[in-house]
């Protein structure tokens, strides 16, 4: 498969840093003969703390970031000098990122909305110098606190668009026709099978300056969710959309089973999906006349808005995209929206399929571990003496 701009996954080995080691120092200089205990604190090591940046809209600027290391903390002096503090790296990530273990694959956290910082490696705490162990009873204490220990971890960060309207339906069924006539996105559209190999996002203007976000996934086939066609891979990025619009041609031989087909594919994937609003477009009705549309009419489910469209000819798109904004603006999908956002359950990673999707995306090559933090003198627990004349 040809490289890509549009990169969803992505797997990186990340390390905070140590604390660094408090002094153990003793001051003993002329004309001060016991001075006493001056050992400083260490510093503390940095963290990798992840950051919600909207001006993202895939992971490409981390595909060849493998190591993403941050600061040691600096050991502690003498004369009370402490340590200098690792410095914090953050990444940013788009929202809707996901974070995942890479080799046990469970959910570690996620990023939703601009501005977001969540803590993914905690840097060391940075130890104590022997300053502050000193008391009435030891004025002299000879040890100090070695910093605490870097945290590591590989992690997968894997991308699930944000978006209100999703677009569901079988190759060709006219989805990206119908992203290219209602926004200023330009997919490609060609009139062969899973022409869409990416994701793709428009704005749809609506009345009084009001717009929504529309995206355009590749095609779903019978058994996608078993990671037949393009499979697994682009399914996820349905999960986080307020509503569904499945999308069959009006020359289709059975609508309703083409619908229930995509319906129970989602259905096979994660069964929260069933949950969301739905709307079934009829695609290509430039090809209908009416009373073949009023024929369809009575054969299609009647537990969802049903609308006849035709992108190429712009009919019946006024009327999609009231349809469109009334379901999204419907009381009880921005409850189900709320609730979701707050109480969003995420499923471990299959990583088992996962190694196949990195292999298809070019990202199958194991990960050196650099190990850059090899024991030094540096880091050996000594005692010093300060003699001064």
């Amino acid at each position: 498969m040809p490289e890509s701009n549009f990169v969803d996954y992505v797997k990186i080995c990340c390390r905070s840093g140590k604390g660094g080691r408090g002094s153990m120092h003793l001051r003993h200089v002329k004309y001060n003969p016991n001075g006493g205990p001056d050992g400083g604190d260490g510093g503390k090591g940095g963290s990798i703390i992840l950051r919600g940046n909207h001006n993202y809209w895939t992971l490409l600027h981390l595909r060849y970031e493998r190591h993403i290391f941050a600061e040691h903390g600096g050991n502690g002096g003498r004369d009370k000098c402490h340590g200098t503090d690792g410095k914090d790296i953050y990444i940013d990530v788009p929202c809707g990122t996901v974070v995942y273990n890479a080799e046990t694959g469970k959910y570690v956290c996620d990023v939703t909305y601009d501005g977001q910082e969540v803590m993914l490696l905690k840097g060391g705490r940075g130890g104590l110098g022997n300053y502050q162990f000193r008391s009435a009873t030891n004025q002299a204490p000879r040890y100090a606190q070695p910093g605490e220990p870097m945290q590591e971890m590989t992690v997968i960060l894997e991308l699930k668009l944000l978006a209100d309207v999703g677009l569901v339906g079988f190759p060709n069924a006219g989805k990206s026709t119908l992203v290219s006539a209602l926004s200023n996105a330009r997919p490609k559209i060609a009139n062969y099978p899973f022409t869409t190999m990416e994701p793709s996002l428009g704005i749809v203007g609506y009345r009084d300056h009001k717009s929504f976000v529309m995206a355009d996934i590749p095609g779903i086939i019978e058994g996608a969710s078993e990671g037949k066609g393009l499979g697994l891979r682009f399914l996820r990025h349905i999960e986080r959309n307020s509503l569904l619009l499945f999308m069959v041609p009006g020359d289709t031989d059975d609508i309703k089973r083409e619908y229930e087909i995509l319906l129970n594919e989602l259905r096979q994937f994660n069964p929260d999906l069933i949950d969301k609003h739905r709307v079934l477009a009829v695609t290509k009705c430039d090809l209908l006349d009416e009373e073949l549309i009023d024929m369809l009419r009575e054969t299609l489910p009647d537990d969802l808005p049903v609308v006849f469209i035709s992108a190429v000819a712009n009919q019946g798109l006024d009327e999609l995209k009231d349809v469109l904004w009334a379901e999204l603006n419907d009381e009880s999908n921005k409850l189900a929206t709320a609730i979701g956002e707050e109480n969003i359950v995420h499923r471990d990673k299959d990583m088992s399929m996962f190694a196949q999707e990195m292999a298809d995306e070019g990202e199958d090559e194991d990960i050196i571990y650099l190990d850059d933090d090899l024991e030094d003198v540096d880091d050996l627990e000594d005692f010093e003496y300060e003699d001064e004349e």
